[in-house]
């Protein structure tokens, strides 16, 4: 390969190479010495030939601060309203912690480190794993559409901290309890979408956000357009699934003209948005002695109760969403009275 480098002294007595290679733009490197400049030149000279030259020195121009406002700048407002709040938070974290770093100087070390102090401070692993997931996706985009000169990228090398898998179910005489306090509240509402997470596996916001026009109550069934894997869905809807949305929709106190389902009082701007009752929720789990029971539990506990019935993996997760079976298996988990019941029936 005829060499294209040319080496220069510098005045301050430094070695400069400086390839300039059709096709590619011009580079260059300083170094202390002139063997030092040759091997760097000549490296570079064959990575070029080969199609695979990046030009490290550029890459440490691209800063982490910088790279994280562009990506809340072009990539963040494609994604649903509550996901770009929560995801400007967790850039503002980066920013305070790493934001000093170029992409290039960030190193599994650094970023391993700073997992680890996160947890020293106390966040959760699911929240240093949420802000860990952001950083790998900017690399992506930064790899894949910025063309920024990385070799790879640094959070794929970084173990992510993994959250406990929860296992809260909701015994018999706690759901009792707990409907009755819901059903003895003043807005139904609270029962309501109690009962529809229990019966369909649904998300929060995927319950709180339905429409009247995607309640199909002849054929029993859901239609979900928005969702959290951005997968749109069918839900089966069982006979006391299908009682609770008779009882919404045909409230007599329903205001004229809303087509949220759960509706919440009118705001600021003249609009009734859906109905918030976390205030409500919390205190209500607190009164009847449930307060470490999360309102997602209820998805856990659908989910589960699908599988104690004999349904498959596959058909549980057409109702649920789970786009994996290692996810839906996390939510999984059977009481093993009911594993008694079903290996009597097998084996009587």
């Amino acid at each position: 390969m005829r060499p294209v480098a040319t080496l220069v002294k510098t005045a301050q007595g430094r070695w400069k190479a400086v390839i300039r290679r059709r096709g590619w733009p011009a580079v260059a490197k300083t170094f202390r010495t002139k063997r030092d400049a040759a091997d760097w030149a000549r490296a570079s000279e064959e990575a070029m030939v080969r199609g695979v030259f990046l030009d490290r020195a550029s890459a440490h121009a691209w800063g982490l601060a910088a790279a994280l406002a562009r990506y809340l700048a072009e990539v963040t407002p494609t994604k649903r309203r509550s996901t770009q709040t929560r995801e400007r938070g967790r850039a503002a974290t980066l920013k305070q912690h790493l934001g000093a770093y170029s992409l290039a100087a960030l190193s599994p070390a650094i970023i391993a480190a700073f997992r680890d102090a996160r947890l020293a401070a106390g966040k959760s692993p699911t929240t240093v794993r949420l802000e860990l997931a952001l950083l790998s996706h900017l690399y992506s985009i930064a790899l894949r559409e910025w063309r920024c000169p990385l070799a790879q990228n640094p959070v794929a090398a970084v173990r992510k901290p993994q959250a406990p898998c929860r296992e809260r179910r909701l015994a018999p005489a706690e759901a009792q309890r707990l409907l009755g306090a819901c059903d003895r509240h003043p807005n139904p509402m609270l029962g309501w979408i109690v009962r529809v997470a229990l019966h369909t596996g649904m998300r929060l916001g995927e319950i709180v956000s339905l429409r009247v026009e995607q309640v199909d109550l002849e054929r029993r069934l859901l239609r979900l357009t928005v969702t959290k894997n951005g997968s749109a869905r069918t839900v089966p809807l069982t006979k006391p699934a299908v009682a609770v949305f008779r009882a919404a929709l045909g409230a007599p106190r329903r205001p004229e003209g809303t087509d949220l389902v759960f509706y919440g009082a009118v705001g600021k701007t003249g609009r009734r948005g859906p109905y918030r009752f976390e205030k409500v929720w919390n205190a209500l789990k607190k009164r009847i002695g449930l307060a470490d029971f999360r309102f997602h539990d209820l998805r856990h506990e659908a989910v589960s109760r699908f599988v104690e019935l004999g349904l498959s993996d596959l058909e549980v997760a057409a109702i649920s969403g789970h786009k994996t079976m290692q996810v839906l298996k996390r939510y999984t988990h059977l009481r093993a009275e009911a594993l008694v019941a079903k290996l009597d029936r097998a084996m009587p």
